[in-house]
């Protein structure tokens, strides 16, 4: 039976990722940050098949534990404060989690595998937020790294990490620069989650309006779901690489506006909809378009979930909870 390790596991991400190996009969360790996780309890309901083990990637020797109790065969490292507007307010935070954690997962990797280095296969989650002010269109894996947050930042140092690690150790280290990906469990501090979540407390009634910043930004957003299927594929490889992983289609905040609205029964959605310009980034990423060329020839894979099908899917979900709540 395989192992597999992954950080990140309260996130969308994690818990899709989780289900997924445990369905090809992986045995599958999660690690979470604190023993009183306000997240622990979803992770247990959601995919109660992973065992959970406590960790920090602020903390190397707490790393060096969970590998000795997991004994992987596989590690995704999906943890990070990936929250981008957040990322702003704790430069630092930010840096010290998203990007010196990768460089102490792998260092964990080094020091457990010893000189059996290629026992481990290592997955790191990099972001199309790399990109930021975009040198090329659409972006691939060769395209200039210009990041525009503190959170790109972290990523790229984490990107480069993982790189310098593969060539310098041999290490089977990959690196999927995934681009916006959504789901029914993204968190609602993200916009997509926040628009869905809105939307269907104004059609029940129980919300007014939502308040964004940059409407006209846009995005290529996929499923999350399709996405850590491409994790796992790039893990199957003889030898370590990256990836981009996306769909190839652009789109605008306005345009799942748009989607989300029709979704609820409301066709004139303008009214509801107010500009607050809090909601504006310091360094806007106007938009991002990736080129999965290179994943679609060499691991085979490519997105299931059209765009308008994924806003349906978080407004359906949503509705639904909200109409639970609200006793509806």
């Amino acid at each position: 039976m395989p192992c597999a390790l992954i950080t990140g596991i309260t996130g969308q991400d994690g818990m899709y990722l989780a289900e997924l190996l445990l369905a090809k009969g992986y045995r599958v360790y999660g690690l979470i940050r604190g023993q009183n996780n306000p997240k622990r309890a979803l992770v247990e309901q959601e995919v109660p098949g992973v065992e959970l083990l406590t960790g920090d990637l602020t903390d190397l020797s707490s790393l060096i534990r969970a590998y000795e109790q997991a004994q992987p065969d596989e590690v995704y490292n999906l943890g990070a404060i990936s929250f981008v507007a957040y990322s702003w307010e704790n430069a630092r935070l930010t840096s010290d989690v998203t990007g010196m954690g990768v460089l102490n997962m792998l260092e964990a990797t080094r020091l457990y595998a010893g000189q059996d280095i290629a026992k481990v296969r290592f997955y790191q989650a990099s972001s199309s937020e790399m990109f930021g002010k975009v040198q090329e269109v659409p972006q691939r894996e060769s395209t200039l790294l210009w990041p525009r947050s503190p959170y790109g930042v972290a990523k790229v140092f984490g990107h480069y990490m993982t790189i310098n690690y593969r060539e310098s150790y041999g290490m089977h280290a990959s690196s999927g620069i995934l681009f916006n990906h959504e789901s029914p469990r993204r968190g609602p501090e993200f916009v997509t989650r926040k628009i869905s979540m809105a939307v269907a407390r104004i059609a029940l009634g129980l919300e007014k309006e939502i308040s964004l910043g940059n409407i006209e930004a846009k995005r290529d957003w996929g499923f999350a779901g399709d996405y850590v299927e491409a994790m796992w594929r790039m893990l199957q490889q003889d030898y370590g690489d990256d990836y981009v992983v996306a769909t190839g289609e652009t789109h605008s905040i306005r345009e799942f506006l748009s989607i989300a609205f029709r979704r609820a029964g409301i066709t004139d959605w303008a009214g509801y909809v107010q500009h607050d310009p809090r909601f504006l980034r310091p360094a806007e990423v106007d938009m991002l378009i990736g080129d999965s060329a290179k994943a679609h020839q060499r691991l085979g894979w490519e997105p299931t979930v059209s765009f308008s099908q994924l806003v349906e899917m978080m407004v359906d979900a949503d509705l639904a909870e909200q109409r639970a709540l609200a006793g509806k």
